[in-house]
């Protein structure tokens, strides 16, 4: 008898356990990922949201009551154009990144990126180019999928696809040949082999830079025809995946949206006529308005205190006209020219820049959940990953509240509380 005892007690305490493993969190207001519902309750159990809605439709047999007074509860952040192994280039220049630091000095580094991003309330990044360490992205991936580094999700596209000549570092004697910070395939053959190659290797979106500067040039040019650009997106789309273009010329934005990708990155040379066609064929927009922003600080420029350079006042008129046309808007800062973790920046910007608070916060999670076919997040609905935060205040009003971050879960887990 007084053996089976130790063995009842472990059950009972096992039952118990299983009985309290559900969450209900108790906010003042939910932010389901469209709308704005107060005095609502959402349920957890295991990694999923099993119950949403007003109070007294949400059991609370069973469960740990989480009081969250005062927050919005809201689904995690979606960030849509992060790249972890970059830190800030007014830290260290772009090039001395690629060809100076080495590669276990960048992934160490991106596992603090990873970690400042979660606590941040970004709970799924989409990671746009390793910018010249190769396939670390997927490492860095599965090592957060299988809890040795905490971190949010991640969509990676591993090295990026470049024009031969188009790409950097640039600026060094003609007679030495750099390794570049994404993978150089032109023509037929080549692009095809590139294309598998990454999806290989662990790629879950293929990204493509539709222009850039090219050789020596100022002045970023189109790099892949037309034609080139229809065969890396049938390529990738035989396999299930899409592809996004790095793009800021009007005509490599028109390239990239014909043979069709799915977002184009940037867009700051956009046209109106631009604009419509990306409505007409639902090519999305990820305007990184942060990155532009610091890059130009970097440069000298004092916000607040100067006028604001020809660079910024254009990207503010073409993001009006891609409003205007109904563009769809992605929520994506190009983190990694700035601080990871101050992912808010983007979409205090995109209000500063013409953007509703609340479609700004749909942009961060339904609209970014849509566009990158991430089905079983960015909302708050039964069956869906209990990927949430709880912000202090309402950012539907005021977005700068989405930095006072009380709450994150990822997957039924509390990361801060």
């Amino acid at each position: 008898m007084n053996r089976l005892l130790p063995i009842a007690t472990f059950l009972l305490i096992q039952i118990v356990a299983s009985a309290q493993s559900a969450y209900v969190l108790r906010p003042n207001r939910v932010f389901d990922g469209e709308t704005v519902h107060e005095n609502w309750l959402v349920r957890v159990s295991g990694d999923k949201i099993e119950a949403v809605g007003p109070a007294n439709m949400v059991s609370t047999t069973n469960a740990e009551i989480i009081d969250l007074k005062g927050t919005t509860l809201m689904p995690g952040l979606i960030e849509g154009h992060s790249h972890l192994l970059l830190h800030p280039y007014n830290e260290t220049s772009w090039d001395d990144q690629v060809l100076k630091e080495s590669r276990a000095l960048r992934v160490a580094r991106a596992t603090v990126h990873a970690q400042k991003t979660l606590l941040a309330g970004v709970t799924t990044v989409r990671d746009l180019g390793t910018a010249g360490a190769d396939y670390d992205d997927v490492g860095l991936k599965q090592a957060i999928n299988q809890g040795i580094i905490i971190g949010p999700r991640m969509v990676v596209v591993t090295r990026a696809l470049i024009a031969t000549g188009s790409y950097g570092p640039k600026g060094f004697s003609p007679d030495i040949t750099l390794p570049q910070g994404a993978e150089e395939a032109d023509g037929h053959d080549a692009l095809i082999r590139a294309v598998r190659t990454q999806i290989g290797k662990g790629a879950d979106v293929i990204k493509i830079y539709a222009d850039y500067r090219w050789g020596l040039m100022a002045e970023a040019r189109p790099t892949f025809t037309l034609d080139e650009l229809k065969l890396i997106v049938e390529t990738a789309r035989s396999s299930g995946r899409g592809v996004v273009a790095h793009a800021g010329t009007a005509e490599g934005m028109r390239r990239a949206i014909l043979a069709g990708c799915e977002t184009v990155e940037h867009g700051d040379a956009g046209t109106p006529e631009i604009f419509a066609l990306m409505k007409k064929n639902g090519t999305a927009l990820c305007p990184t308005l942060a990155a532009g922003d610091a890059v130009s600080q970097y440069r000298g420029w004092k916000k607040g205190q100067e006028p604001e350079p020809a660079r910024i006042g254009e990207k503010r008129k073409t993001f009006k006209q891609a409003l205007d046309a109904g563009v769809t808007i992605c929520a994506g800062g190009d983190v990694g020219v700035f601080s990871h973790g101050d992912n808010a920046r983007e979409l205090e910007m995109m209000v500063d820049y013409g953007m509703k608070p609340l479609d700004v916060l749909r942009s961060a999670t339904s609209i970014n959940a849509d566009v990158f076919h991430l089905t079983d997040r960015g909302r708050i609905r039964p069956g869906l990953l209990a990927d949430l935060i709880a912000v202090e205040g309402d950012p539907s009003h005021l977005i700068a509240a989405v930095r006072r971050v009380r709450l994150v879960m990822k997957g039924g887990k509390s990361y801060k509380q």
